[in-house]
């Protein structure tokens, strides 16, 4: 067989192979399977060049055993980088003692091999280099320039590989992103809470008044009121009437994440950013683009958050942690808070120049008690909600004079409380009436003190000692530790009130006792 018909069945064979699979390790194993017959490597591969950072990344590799894919990422200093990226680096190289060759030595090095040889071709793609093949071998002078001829009539080929896995890779990751942000969406769907602003005429109207004004503007808008009140219906409300309702609505309950976690939870992270990070994972501000993220009990920012927040605020960046590039955000801020600002700023529990970046549209959310006139629309509107989720045919009536009774209450968990009790009261009367006969007690418990103790209850000290503890976690909406924390005020070591929550079956989290 001459040559040229050497070459040409070498070229298709290869070609084929290389063209067989979207994986490109399993191409390349495949090539390599064939290649090896004629050139005497025994390894052969693939890598991109990545410019930004002056690196090269090794992603596919192959031998006698097969291809595999890599990560594995060779830095190169300031001076080498400027001679890959100048006209004298030779587009093609054979280098039978890679060892002494300045490239291929410190590779080797920070591969720990030595006396290897080395043979290198460049891809390139209209005009621009995106990475390079190299052939390996074990021992000195292996390869030759007939090895080089038969090698490069691979180049387009495998140049043509390696720019379709770069967007076979670049496709995947975009759907493994977007079924990652359904699962996302379909969660925080399932927590949604009504998006009805019940009372919008009434008790709440200046409050919608202020809603209406400021929805269709860009404005950063802090949302303050007791917990309970609705802080989170309104915030949906904003966005539902905002340019943005289109977007996502992104709800994040900062009092919920672990100091600890607090940066990655809500900014994201880079893949090996910490142990267990497996994978790059995206946060809220980056699943919020192009709407509004809504930042609930934003008094409990970790201090390392709140500079984070204030850089998103100022400049529309974050950073993954781990990362070291910024990314622009296209979203809108709406955070809420039952906390005392001032106070907590005065205390240096809270940034000043964070606070006059929220301050920038403040809407009051007034309290239950002072709204009485939206109790009789909310007790109806949580009758046919609670009729519908317990699975109840008829909406069960009330007594007379009970709906004067819930106006005339002083409502201390706001709506919240007016929810939970009215289904309650569906519970043990599913059929009606429904009078609201314990109401008052309720409160005249609540009265008597924080130990919370009726005649009908029982005087048991374990009894009375839980009691006093959950009415502590809820001032301090479930935080343990710290200054402000239930082992603070208790006046105990917080191990010591953990061992007794144990002991007394209340459990434990922020999120479990913050309203």
């Amino acid at each position: 067989m001459e040559m040229k018909d050497r070459e040409k069945t070498f070229f298709m064979e290869a070609t084929l192979r290389i063209c067989g699979s979207l994986e490109i390790e399993k191409a390349i194993g495949a090539c390599f399977d064939f290649l090896r017959h004629y050139i005497p490597a025994e390894e052969i591969y693939l890598h991109s060049y990545l410019r930004d950072v002056g690196a090269t990344h090794v992603f596919a590799m192959a031998n006698k055993n097969g291809g595999k894919a890599m990560d594995f990422t060779v830095e190169w200093s300031d001076e080498m980088r400027r001679w890959l990226e100048s006209d004298e680096f030779p587009i093609n190289v054979i280098s039978n003692k890679a060892d002494e060759h300045p490239i291929f030595a410190s590779a080797l090095k920070q591969m720990k091999r030595s006396k290897v040889s080395v043979m290198l071709v460049r891809l390139e793609l209209d005009e621009n280099w995106i990475g390079a093949t190299t052939l390996w071998a074990d021992g000195w002078n292996r390869f030759t320039e007939e090895h080089l001829s038969l090698f490069l009539l691979l180049k387009r080929p495998l140049t043509i590989a390696l720019s379709n896995n770069r967007r076979y890779s670049a496709l995947k990751e975009l759907k493994d992103l977007l079924a990652d942000d359904k699962k996302y969406l379909q969660r925080q769907l399932m927590l949604s809470s009504s998006n009805e602003v019940v009372g919008a005429n009434f008790g709440l109207r200046r409050v919608m008044e202020m809603v209406h004004q400021v929805a269709p503007l860009e404005s950063v808008v802090l949302l303050r009121g007791e917990t309970g009140t609705g802080k989170e219906v309104i915030g949906n409300t904003i966005h539902r009437l905002s340019n943005r309702k289109e977007g996502p609505f992104i709800k994040v309950n900062c009092g919920a994440i672990p100091d600890s976690l607090m940066d990655s939870e809500l900014f994201g992270h880079e893949k090996g950013a910490f142990t267990g990070a497996l994978q790059r994972t995206r946060g809220p501000f980056e699943r919020a683009q192009g709407g509004t993220i809504f930042l609930d009990e934003i008094g409990e920012l970790s201090p390392t958050a709140q500079v984070r927040l204030l850089r998103v605020l100022q400049d529309k960046k974050i950073e993954r942690v781990g990362g070291a590039d910024s990314i622009d955000v296209d979203i809108r801020v709406i955070a809420a808070t039952h906390r005392d600002l001032e106070q907590m700023i005065r205390k240096g529990l809270f940034r000043e120049d964070l606070y006059y970046r929220l301050q920038v549209f403040p809407i009051i959310i007034p309290p239950l008690r002072h709204r009485a006139i939206d109790v009789p629309a909310l007790v109806r509107h949580f009758l046919a909600k609670k009729t519908k989720e317990l699975g109840f045919h008829s909406i069960p009536e009330l007594l007379p004079g009970a709906m004067e009774r819930l106006s005339g209450y002083n409502w201390p968990g706001n709506v919240r409380e007016l929810e939970n009790m009215v289904e309650r009261a569906m519970v043990l009367s599913p059929k009606g009436p429904i009078d609201f006969d314990g109401l008052y007690a309720n409160q005249h418990r609540k009265e008597l003190g924080e130990v919370g103790l009726t005649r009908s209850e029982s005087v048991l000290l374990d009894h009375v000692v839980s009691k006093h503890v959950q009415s502590v976690l809820e001032m301090t909406s479930g935080r343990i530790n710290g200054k402000n924390g239930a082992a603070r005020l208790l006046g105990i070591n917080p191990s010591t009130l953990r061992h007794k929550m144990r002991k007394l079956n209340i459990p434990f989290g922020r999120n479990v006792h913050t309203k």
